[in-house]
């Protein structure tokens, strides 16, 4: 049997997951999670073979829950279900250590395969995702974004896992100001949230 674990905060997708992998022979639903905290708890303490992870949660989102579950259960192994498939929203997530990224707008044999095939320790990415991905990794390296000296403090400490606020005490500047410094950052990346911020500057040599 494969053991399930649904994290999705919209009650009507949930059920409707639910009710299509409990009609399944070999599928087993082990939990719900509505928030991205509680899907990590009920990861870690549950221990699916696979989550079912929507990317955009209350909370924490889907990118940075995966991160989570990865790193204290490797075990277990992450989807990603989303109606989100920007170049950025995709990196995030497998970034993050999903081993699947799937569209809740695919058929429904799409999805159960893609769950079976991750369950085997196999990827799992949607056509029109993994065309993405190789258009991505086909483009030429791209410069250095030019960030300022400020913009690159507070992307460091953005790294070093601080809030907004706790930045404006270490740099001796207002919060309002530290978002101001994020909002250049995203700009300047092409970049959409935090998370994505850090792992291209990582990419580009910046951090």
């Amino acid at each position: 049997m494969i053991r399930i674990l649904v994290a999705d905060d919209h009650p009507i997708v949930r059920a409707g997951l639910v009710a299509l992998l409990e009609a399944e022979d070999d599928v087993e639903v082990v939990g719900t999670a509505t928030t991205g905290v509680e899907a990590v708890e009920q990861a870690l303490t549950k221990r699916p073979d696979v989550v079912l992870m929507d990317l955009r949660m209350p909370e924490l989102d889907g990118d940075a829950a995966t991160a989570q579950i990865r790193a204290g259960a490797p075990e277990v192994k992450v989807v990603i279900l989303t109606t989100y498939e920007s170049d950025d929203a995709i990196l995030a997530g497998v970034e993050a250590g999903a081993s699947g990224y799937l569209l809740k707008a695919a058929p429904e044999q799409e999805l159960l395969a893609g769950v079976r095939a991750v369950a085997a320790g196999e990827v799992a990415l949607a056509p029109r995702v993994a065309a993405m991905l190789v258009t991505r990794a086909s483009r030429p390296p791209e410069p250095a974004a030019a960030l300022s000296p400020r913009e690159l403090d507070v992307l460091r400490l953005v790294a070093d896992g601080l809030s907004n606020r706790a930045i404006g005490e270490r740099l001796f500047v207002g919060e309002s100001t530290v978002k101001t410094h994020l909002l250049h950052v995203f700009a300047k990346l092409d970049v959409a949230d935090r998370t994505r911020a850090v792992t291209r500057a990582m990419e580009l040599g910046i951090l």
